[in-house]
């Protein structure tokens, strides 16, 4: 993979090649920087207005389009490629897309918690339409007739003389540097040709051919290599170092040492390797025995100080009735990234540039300024896809590496690749988690009471501040991690999804937050939505038992959303719901929510074959059903609840970090196991309901929540006893009782 381009993005018209702005009215009417519109602007312009920030038309008529969110895996490139050609009426061919660079693309933010199309796909369906609004105007004014008269096909205007102008040509010579107002008429999905149709992913054919897709494969000239000796754990003391050894073995160019921080730099990727397990192998540390241990998650989650936060108060408690109680527990967990993160960085004449695979460039930019002590403007991030996650793993704490050591060793770049063993023991952590629920039944039927605590720490810590770096703690002027927050409601945190989406008359929600936790924690996919909704929708079948009711029908009965009745619907029509019971060993399960209660719909039915004797669960087939507002890409929605159904399995049915009082110990893949193709859904179906005109809806995390409690749903039919403790892996379900 070779450099990309470094060159600034240029504002004015300069050098045959224009990057535009518009407004409804022509820029010479409006004086400069053109009249501010009224009222909130569409997505991510209500931050960056200026449209010239988001798209870009050459003198040759090429199409640029700029985002500050960053392709993970999701297929965002494809879909915000869609949306622009779509209202440009474009080939998405012939457009080029910048994505997630400090000094190119506007300041998005982090790219997550599913709100790539809400905010950066809602801002440019509405930046690209104004764009050819006025180009509309402009061509009609040219050709003297009037705009309905005109063909518009792939960026090119015709008269019906059969004059032509291209974008690039109406715009020779004019700086249109405007804002944007939100107001130009969108094209009607009826003569959409791109947006709703699916469309190859552009990222594909070089992740499954072995080309040049990741920062791991990106290779500069002069390039140099690093690696990091880690502490073994966050609060060994360093006692010794015998760095002058390895100074001088064969290829190292640099051994650094700041306080805890210790790495060597080589000239090849293999000699940094061999350097640094010679350096550790000459350190010496005192580890002490600061850690609970993970013998009984639940009871330390519950132990430590919490505060009590109400986030739903409604009615009024109710006695009487058939009341049950239940409590739910998920254990620590990893992202577990197949490629460890990486990173390359390089300080040149005072200026860094940083290429990354973070999920926020400008978050990252601001946290590296304060940990390098220098000014925002000489550092770049430019994002590069990284060998996979979903929330915050070590892709900034790698970027903080790299950046550390071209400090130590600039004009050349440098390339720091963590090994598994760091990734696994270093990463932020999805935290443990615990859920006490009660509820009462009604004589109706249906719940007449409510109550639901969940207990957890912070699930975002992401940069922005220097102290949310790793390296940044082991430096001798070591900076301090800031206290973890609570994400407010609606969208939450550890709190996230923990309001039921269900008609609760009378409900009592608390997020116990806890400020401190043993391990460092940051944002896994779904935050906290995972846990809450696997509680909620496992009690939700509890709950249906004990009323004698249908699960679905349970469900149904407590829902008064249209667009959440039909998911649910779909899916247990889909499945065969009331086709009969499975066979022997075998069970159904289903679950519904919204994410977040305000974004995609997902309802599942799923039938799994479980082995007590072995511990051994096999999902046999799965059947979703997702409303996300206005497909644009039906393969790429698919794509993300099929992918989520498949991790929120692996996270279900496997994955639990261990740790004991010293130091974590799930640093492989033997002792970390993560889903096999033995128990991937031998069957997997997604249906989804598109709503034309309707706001996109986050879909990356909203199937994660429901195949979790959907796969608990039908393993305590499948085994005749419910687990609720996660996750139901086979020692765990060889001793269920």
């Amino acid at each position: 993979m070779n450099a990309p381009d470094l060159r600034r993005r240029a504002l004015l018209l300069a050098g045959g090649s224009l990057t535009l702005a518009f407004s409804l009215a022509p820029a010479w009417a409006q004086g400069e920087g053109g009249a501010k519109g009224k009222g909130k602007l569409p997505g991510s312009l209500e931050k960056e207005p200026w449209l010239d920030a988001w798209i870009r038309i050459d003198a040759d008529n090429a199409v640029t389009v700029f985002t500050g969110k960053a392709e993970l895996g999701q297929g965002i490139k494809t879909a915000l490629l869609q949306v622009a050609a779509e209202e440009l009426q474009v080939n998405p061919a012939r457009i080029r897309l910048v994505t997630a660079d400090t000094a190119r693309t506007p300041n998005e933010g982090y790219t997550a918690g599913s709100h790539s199309m809400q905010d950066s796909g809602t801002a440019l369906r509405h930046a690209a339409a104004q764009v050819r609004f006025i180009l509309a105007g402009m061509a009609a004014q040219r050709f003297q007739v009037a705009e309905s008269a005109m063909t518009l096909r792939d960026g090119v205007f015709e008269a019906p003389d059969g004059r032509r102008a291209t974008y690039g040509e109406l715009l020779a010579g004019r700086q249109l540097h405007l804002r944007a107002d939100g107001k130009a008429p969108l094209r009607p999905r009826a003569t959409h040709t791109v947006s709703g149709k699916p469309l190859r992913r552009t990222d594909i054919p070089a992740k499954v051919t072995g080309g040049a897709a990741y920062v791991q494969d990106l290779r500069l000239p002069g390039m140099v290599h690093a690696r990091v000796v880690r502490p073994p754990a966050q609060a060994a003391r360093l006692e010794s170092a015998d760095t002058d050894s390895i100074a001088h073995l064969p290829g190292v160019l640099k051994v650094v040492r700041d306080g805890r921080y210790l790495a060597v730099i080589a000239d090849g990727e293999y000699r940094a390797v061999k350097a640094a397990t010679a350096l550790a192998r000459a350190t010496g540390w005192s580890v002490p025995a600061s850690l609970p241990g993970t013998k009984n998650v639940p009871a330390d989650v519950r132990a430590r100080p919490a505060e009590a936060m109400p986030i739903l108060e409604r009615g009024a408690a109710q006695a009487g009735g058939k009341t049950l109680s239940a409590t739910y527990t998920r254990p620590w967990q990893l992202h577990a990234s197949v490629g460890p993160s990486c990173a390359v960085a390089q300080l040149v004449d005072g200026r860094y540039t940083v290429w990354t695979h973070s999920q926020g460039v400008y978050p990252l930019r601001k946290a590296l300024a304060e940990l390098l002590g220098v000014e925002e403007d000489t550092i770049r991030c430019i994002h590069v896809e990284g060998s996979g996650c979903y929330g915050h793993n070590a892709a900034d704490d790698v970027a903080a590496d790299a950046a550390l050591l071209a400090r130590g060793y600039p004009g050349r770049p440098v390339r720091v690749q963590w090994m598994r063993e760091e990734e696994h023991a270093w990463e932020p952590f999805g935290p443990a988690m615990l859920v006490d629920v009660r509820a009462t039944l009604g004589l109706d039927g249906r719940i007449a009471d409510w109550e639901y605590a969940v207990t957890s720490p912070s699930h975002n810590n992401r940069p922005g501040k220097a102290g949310n770096l790793l390296a940044a703690t082991h430096l001798a002027r070591a900076f301090t991690p800031p206290p973890g927050k609570p994400i407010p409601q609606p969208e939450g945190g550890g709190d996230r999804n923990a309001i039921p989406y269900y008609v609760l008359p009378n409900a009592r929600v608390t997020h116990r937050f806890q400020q401190n936790a043993p391990l460092r924690t940051s944002a896994l996919r779904s935050l906290g939505a995972y846990c809450n909704v696997f509680a909620i929708e496992s009690f939700m079948d509890e709950l249906a038992l004990a009323a004698n009711a249908d699960p679905v029908a349970f469900r149904l009965r407590h829902l008064d959303d249209p667009r959440a009745i039909d998911v649910v619907k779909l899916a247990a029509e889909k499945f065969g719901w009331n086709r009969g019971k499975p066979g022997a060993r075998r069970g159904r399960g289903f679950a519904f929510a919204r994410y977040k209660n305000l974004a995609a719909y997902c309802a599942l039915a799923l039938e799994v074959e479980v082995a007590r004797e072995t511990g051994f669960v096999r999902i046999v087939r799965a059947v979703a059903a997702v409303d996300c507002g206005e497909v644009v890409n039906p393969d790429g929605v698919r794509n993300q609840i099929e992918g989520g159904i498949i991790q929120s399995a692996s996270w279900t049915l496997l994955e639990q970090v261990r740790f004991d009082q010293r130091q974590v110990q799930t640093v492989d893949w033997a002792s970390y196991p993560i889903l096999r193709f033995n128990q991937v859904p031998q069957k997997l179906e997604v249906h989804l309901i598109d709503r034309p005109g309707q706001p996109f809806l986050g879909t990356g995390e909203a199937s994660q929540g429901p195949a979790a409690a959907a796969l608990a749903n039908a393993v305590a039919q499948a085994a005749g006893v419910r687990v609720r403790d996660l996750p139901l892996d086979r020692a765990r379900m060889r001793a269920a009782k």
